[in-house]
């Protein structure tokens, strides 16, 4: 039996790349394509594939909020996230909200049709490439002077791990229930403590130290 695939992604000649990819396979099947994540959650309500496979990047949603809301309504739909961003905070981010893999756009197509039959199989599956990365980043993380590291309150931290995912201040405030002004004072006082001068700086920084799980 075929497993079905979908493919959201906002570049069409990416979908095309990847259908073409999946085309040859005599055990795959593309059943839909979706440039939004609102054309996705559309067209999931209709027809549910066995495998998603979501671009982390899209106009009108972030990534993880598509994989935490179809996770939860479709669980039965796997999601392998694909996307060009190989930080290991991004890979923790997807796969907490629900995806069952992570693979990068330039993943050969042997590697890609692995992932969808591992993922289809129930085992989780992420790039060896990533896995290593991941484990450097630990190690390195592990030897850093941990007195050397800036002490955040939790609300300091929760707004870091926001503004990581690239939430804007004004959602931000939204999803923590804060005034605007309260967030930028907390923003500002993350950007003295941890001797940065923007968002860039925050994440850079959030990422080397471990500072957002």
């Amino acid at each position: 039996m075929s497993i079905r695939v979908a493919i959201t992604d906002d570049h069409p000649l990416a979908i095309n790349g990847l259908r073409n990819m999946l085309s040859n396979a005599d055990n795959i099947v593309v059943l839909d394509c979706y440039e939004t994540g609102q054309e996705l959650l559309n067209g999931i309500k209709l027809r549910q594939p066995d495998i998603l496979l979501l671009d982390i990047q899209l106009p009108d949603y972030k990534g993880n909020e598509l994989a935490e809301m179809i996770s939860k309504v479709y669980p039965w739909v796997k999601i392998i996230a694909i996307s060009s961003l190989d930080a290991p905070i991004h890979v923790k981010m997807m796969m907490r909200s629900g995806c069952s893999g992570y693979v990068l756009k330039n993943t050969r197509v042997k590697a890609l049709l692995h992932a969808i039959e591992q993922v289809h199989s129930g085992i989780d599956y992420i790039e060896q490439a990533l896995k290593e990365q991941m484990m450097q980043h630990l190690l390195k993380y592990k030897k850093l002077n941990t007195s050397k590291t800036p002490t955040l309150t939790q609300r300091e931290k929760e707004i870091l791990k926001l503004i990581v995912e690239e939430n804007t201040n004004q959602e931000i405030a939204e999803k923590l229930f804060l005034s605007l002004r309260t967030v930028e004072n907390h923003r500002f006082s993350l950007l003295q403590k941890l001797d940065v001068k923007n968002a860039i700086g925050l994440v850079k920084v959030a990422i080397q130290s471990g500072l957002v799980e």
